[in-house]
């Protein structure tokens, strides 16, 4: 699966399921796919389009919860 439309959180538990809704929420308003994968340290929140990838990694930004390319 192709990754440049990928980030990186580190984040678990109640953290995670909070993402996950916040992804499902970004990528159901653009109507595009969303997956994760699991990565070396986090989890990879993947989009089928470039601007819910970055409006994901502001929304991760804006809860505190660190983010990077992936």
């Amino acid at each position: 699966m192709p990754k440049e439309n990928c980030v990186i959180v580190r984040a678990a538990g109640k953290q995670l399921d909070l993402l996950r809704g916040e992804a499902s929420r970004i990528a159901k308003a653009a109507n595009v796919g969303w997956w994760t994968d699991r990565a070396e340290i986090g989890t990879r929140f993947c989009f089928e389009d470039s601007k819910s990838k970055d409006l994901f990694a502001l929304t991760c930004d804006s809860l505190g919860i660190s983010c990077q390319g992936g």
